[in-house]
């Protein structure tokens, strides 16, 4: 059922946003990664997501899709009222 795998996709999301800000803290010392797609889509192929949608998926596709959905939800008029992850999981269960 979609539901069920945009809730999935949205906790593993959550879960990546969490890993990476403790990444940014003890390993880049606080600094914002300027390249978080890559670290993301990296992190989120590692714990499963192909799995999650149904099918593989690459971290360069999933790098590139991150990207550009947080570009949008930026954008986005009226703002979202869910979060990114959210956004984005919804967006990744219907577009990739």
């Amino acid at each position: 059922m979609a539901t069920d795998r945009i809730e999935a996709v949205t906790a593993l999301l959550s879960k990546t946003e969490a890993a990476h800000g403790t990444f940014e803290t003890t390993e880049l010392n606080g600094v914002y990664d300027q390249d978080w797609p890559s670290w993301y889509s990296a992190y989120a192929v590692d714990h499963g997501i192909g799995a999650l949608v149904g099918h593989d998926v690459t971290t360069e596709r999933l790098a590139q899709f991150l990207a550009s959905s947080f570009g949008e939800f930026k954008q986005a008029e009226p703002e979202p009222s869910e979060p990114w992850a959210a956004y984005t999981a919804r967006r990744i269960v219907a577009e990739l």
